[in-house]
C-alpha cells in the first residue's frame, strides 16, 4: 500500500468511527492526561447541553459533580487498572439537572497516553420501567382482593343496607340521622367495592387505530364542562403522529383521569394550567414476560400541570393501590391508570417538582401500516 493510499484509508477510517460513535444512543466522551474533553459525540452534547467544542474547553471537574465518583474511576484507569464499571451514579447538578442517575464505564484510550474514554448509561428511563412492571404487579394483587370484595363484602352490605332502613320506618326523629348514616356509609364502602372490580376485568378489549388527538380533545371538553372549567387547558400537538393502537373508552378513561388528577392538584389557584402534549419518540422498547418480542413504545403523550407537585417520598409508589396525596382519596385512580396502559402494552411515569408534574403515557403505535396510511389521510379518529 502506497503512503497515499494509507493516508487515504486512515482518514475513512476516521469519518466511519466519527459516524458510529455519533450513532451511538449513549454519551461518549474522551478526557485527555489533563483532564480536558476531547471529544464528545452527538449524545453527550445533549447529554451536558453543551456543544463539543464548549465542552473542549473545559475539564470534566467542572461537569460533574465536586467529589464525583467518576473521578476516582478516571484516576484508577490512568493508573493501569484497566476499564472500569460504576452503577447508579448521581451526576445531578444544576446545570444538568436533577435526574441524572447514569451507569459509567471508563476505559484506556489505546495511544493516548493518560487519555480515557467515558460511557454514560442513563439509569431514569431503565428505572422508571422497573417501577412500572412493579406497579404491574401490584394491580394485579389487588385484582384477586376485588374478587373476594366483591363475594365477601357486597352481600352482607345489602343486608345491612335493608335492616336500616326498616329500623328508618319505625324509628324516631332524633334516631333517623343514625339509620340514614348507616345507608350512606354502607353505599360509599359498596362504590368502593365497585371500583375495586374493575382490577379483576381481564376480558380481552376491542382495540383500533385511533387519532389520540380527538380523544385528548373530547377529554379536555369534558374536563372543561365540569371540573376543570376554572383551568386553562392549552395543547402542543404533533400532527404527524401516526395513529395509536387502543381502546377508545378506556384511552378516555386514562386520561380524564389524569387530567382530574392535575385539576385536583392545581386546586383554585387563578394561574392553573394543565397542557397536553403529544409526541413520536422512537427508541423505547419494553422486553413482554414470556417472550422474546420487544414492543416499541415510541408514542409519548403528556398530562402536564403547575400544581404544587407530588412530595418526594410518595412519588415511586404513586401507581400503587391506596397511596394517595387527597384527604378524601381513595387511591386507586393512578392504579387505574396504570394497569390501563400496562394492558395496552405500554407505561406510564411521572416527573414532578414544584410548578411542573408530567404524567407521561407511552404506547405503541398501530399495527397496520395501510390503515394507519388511510387514516392519516382522512384524519379518521372512531373505532
Amino acid at each position: 500500500m502506497t503512503a497515499q493510499a494509507a493516508k487515504m484509508a486512515e482518514g475513512q477510517g476516521g469519518d466511519l468511527a466519527m459516524t458510529v460513535l455519533n450513532g451511538i444512543r449513549n454519551p461518549v466522551i474522551m478526557v485527555d492526561e489533563a483532564g480536558h474533553v476531547v471529544f464528545a459525540n452527538w449524545e453527550a452534547e445533549a447529554f451536558f447541553g453543551a456543544s463539543a467544542a464548549a465542552l473542549a474547553r473545559q475539564r470534566i471537574d467542572a461537569l460533574v459533580p465536586f467529589g464525583s465518583p467518576l473521578l476516582g474511576l478516571i484516576d484508577e484507569v490512568r493508573q493501569g487498572r484497566g476499564a472500569v464499571n460504576e452503577y447508579r451514579v448521581d451526576l445531578s447538578t444544576p446545570r444538568l439537572g436533577t435526574d441524572k442517575l447514569v451507569d459509567i464505564h471508563v476505559a484506556p484510550a489505546t495511544g493516548e497516553g493518560g487519555g480515557v474514554v467515558i460511557v454514560f448509561q442513563e439509569r431514569s428511563m431503565a428505572d422508571k420501567i422497573d417501577r412500572q412492571l412493579t406497579h404491574r404487579g401490584a394491580a394485579r394483587s389487588v385484582t384477586g382482593l376485588a374478587s373476594m370484595l366483591a363475594h365477601e363484602i357486597k352481600n352482607p352490605l345489602s343486608g345491612i343496607r335493608g335492616a336500616a332502613q326498616l329500623l328508618e320506618m319505625s324509628a324516631a326523629d332524633e334516631d333517623r340521622a343514625l339509620t340514614r348514616l348507616i345507608r350512606e356509609e354502607t353505599d360509599r364502602i359498596v362504590a368502593l367495592v365497585d371500583r375495586m372490580e374493575v382490577f379483576s376485568d381481564e376480558r380481552p378489549v376491542d382495540r383500533a387505530p385511533l387519532n389520540i388527538h380527538a380523544v385528548l380533545d373530547h377529554v379536555k371538553a369534558v374536563a372543561k364542562a365540569g371540573f376543570a372549567r376554572h383551568i386553562r387547558i392549552s395543547e402542543l400537538y404533533d400532527p404527524s403522529l401516526p395513529p395509536v393502537h387502543a381502546n377508545r373508552d378506556q384511552l378516555v378513561q386514562i386520561f380524564l383521569n389524569l387530567v382530574k388528577n392535575a385539576a385536583e392538584a392545581i386546586g383554585a389557584r387563578p394561574d392553573g394550567e394543565i397542557q397536553l402534549t403529544t409526541a413520536y419518540r422512537p427508541g423505547i422498547r419494553l422486553s413482554v414476560t414470556g417472550s422474546r418480542e420487544k414492543i416499541s413504545l415510541p408514542m409519548e403523550f403528556c398530562v402536564r400541570d403547575n400544581g404544587p407537585g407530588v412530595p418526594a417520598d410518595l412519588l415511586a409508589l404513586l401507581f400503587d393501590p391506596f397511596i394517595t396525596t387527597k384527604t378524601n382519596g381513595s387511591g386507586l385512580g393512578l392504579a387505574l391508570v396504570a394497569k390501563l396502559v400496562g394492558d395496552h402494552g405500554g407505561i406510564v411515569e411521572c416527573d414532578s417538582h414544584p410548578a411542573r408534574t408530567t404524567f407521561r403515557v407511552l404506547m405503541p403505535a398501530s399495527r397496520d401500516p395501510a390503515e394507519d396510511a388511510g387514516r392519516q389521510q382522512t384524519g379518521g379518529s372512531d373505532r
